[in-house]
């Protein structure tokens, strides 16, 4: 795997069918954890508990539990011609000398999901250090994730 590869949790394409997820409305962060754990797209059920206890410190500017996804620069969810897309803007989390040290994987799951389940991980290629400057997480152009039909 790539610095900068999304990979979604296998489980996820099971939760949309179950309706558990808003793609359109719900709360979706990305939580910072360290290399003491590494997610597998066939991780099990996977929720932010699963990963949680392995998040980086929050002295700095990143704060527990994870950055909210925003949408100012972009439409959230779309659909057009069969294809689904969901986009969120680009993260930026600003230097800070408390900050951690040692992020290497970004866990993106639902807030508002009842088990906060998890919806993908990305490889930030760590350890990546709040303390040497600011961390930017920049999704691809074309959308976070989309779904096809052909």
């Amino acid at each position: 795997m790539a610095r900068g590869d999304l990979t979604l949790f296998q489980e996820f394409v099971d939760q949309l069918g179950q309706q558990v997820h808003d793609l359109n409305s719900d709360t979706l962060k990305l939580g910072i954890v360290d290399d003491t754990i590494t997610p597998a797209a066939g991780d099990s059920t996977p929720t932010w508990s699963d990963y949680s206890a392995n998040e980086v410190g929050t002295d700095g500017n990143y704060v527990a539990g994870g950055v909210p996804l925003t949408y100012a620069g972009v439409t959230r969810w779309e659909e057009a011609a069969g294809v689904g897309t969901l986009d969120a803007d680009d993260i930026s989390i600003a230097q800070d000398a408390s900050g951690f040290t040692d992020g290497y994987w970004g866990i993106l799951y639902n807030d508002d999901a009842v088990s906060d389940q998890a919806i993908a991980f990305v490889d930030l290629g760590g350890p990546v250090s709040e303390v040497d400057g600011p961390i930017e997480i920049a999704w691809n152009a074309s959308g976070i994730l989309t779904i096809a039909v052909s």
